[in-house]
């Protein structure tokens, strides 16, 4: 499968009145055609920000890559002009975010604001506009969809708002779908709704789909392959099933053992001890060590490089990679 974007030694920093915060340092990585790639991590870990990279959407200031590559198609996102940019944003790569109430103007009917995409990008006119509408929120299965395109995102529920921000990110048929946490503020039912939805779309149109989540089930029931970052690192990537079955990085296995929790077998909530790192004051060595039960000297005082342990699974670990005490 050919490339669709890849991301080479990215790094994004944030200048604050306190210092300077690494929010991703050394990332890389490649999502292909018709794949599905998940970024996994805590809060702080940096995953939104990659997908605000992706988009050349980091604010500046405060923001700023400060090194790295991101090339789409073959074209390097960072050296475009902001003109040849605003062809890619939105046609091209869309993205859907985590609050669809705060992504949708209050002021305007959804059916004019996806018709706004429509309008930009592929210049259809105003009959052209407002059947395409219809057929796009049918799409994504809004019932009653000439109705609902006329009504305002306060009248919509959070599943019917997010389906709405689907169906503004596919109106132009996008090689690639960024999905930022996409079921974040939903009930359970709808989060399930909405990943069948973005996956049977991606399947019809064939999009490659960047999926930014905390959530490991989500990974489990979409992914192709998985990214796991940690304080702004990536510290293991490889296929989805055999992280799942064989997870190499201390990081990892804690959140693995974290997510199958079973409340009914009445054992106690696994926890990863300690918290993740303030950015103004990151650990000399590897940023885990201070909260791994596993880490040995060498983790207090290096950075560990990624290593391949398998063909297509590769791990940031001294012990995983078979260092001792």
């Amino acid at each position: 499968m050919s490339v669709v974007l890849e991301v080479e030694d990215l790094s994004v920093h944030f200048r604050t009145t306190l210092g300077v915060v690494k929010a991703v340092e050394g990332l890389t990585f490649a999502v292909r055609e018709g794949e599905t790639v998940a970024i996994v991590g805590e809060s702080g870990s940096g995953k939104s920000t990659v997908a605000l990279a992706a988009l050349r959407l980091i604010p500046d200031p405060p923001g700023k890559i400060v090194s790295g590559r991101i090339r789409f198609e073959g074209q390097d996102i960072l050296a475009l002009a902001d003109a040849e940019l605003r062809t890619v944003r939105g046609r091209r790569i869309a993205m859907i975010f985590q609050d669809p109430m705060m992504a949708l103007n209050p002021v305007y009917t959804v059916g004019r604001q996806i018709g706004e995409v429509l309008k930009l990008h592929l210049g259809l006119g105003s009959r052209e506009v407002a059947a395409e509408v219809v057929e796009l929120l049918r799409l994504v299965g809004v019932p009653a969809p000439a109705e609902r395109a006329l009504q305002y995102p306060h009248n919509l529920s959070g599943g019917m708002r997010q389906r709405v921000m689907i169906a503004m990110a596919l109106a132009c048929r996008p090689k690639l779908l960024i999905a930022d946490e996409p079921t974040t503020a939903l009930d359970v039912t709808v989060q399930a709704q909405v990943l069948d939805l973005i996956q049977s779309l991606k399947d019809r149109l064939g999009m490659a789909v960047l999926l930014i989540t905390h959530d490991l089930g989500v990974v489990a029931e979409t992914a192709h392959r998985v990214i796991v970052m940690y304080a702004g690192r990536k510290v293991e990537e490889g296929p989805v099933a055999e992280i799942f079955k064989a997870p190499r990085h201390p990081y990892t296995q804690g959140l693995l053992e974290a997510a199958q929790w079973d409340q009914a077998d009445g054992a106690p909530l696994h926890e990863i001890p300690g918290t993740i790192p303030s950015p103004f004051d990151m650990p000399r060595g590897c940023s885990f060590a201070p909260r791994c039960s596993f880490a040995i000297e060498r983790c207090q005082r290096e950075v560990p490089a990624l290593s391949d342990v398998t063909a297509r699974h590769s791990v940031a670990c001294f012990v995983a990679q078979g260092e001792t005490a």
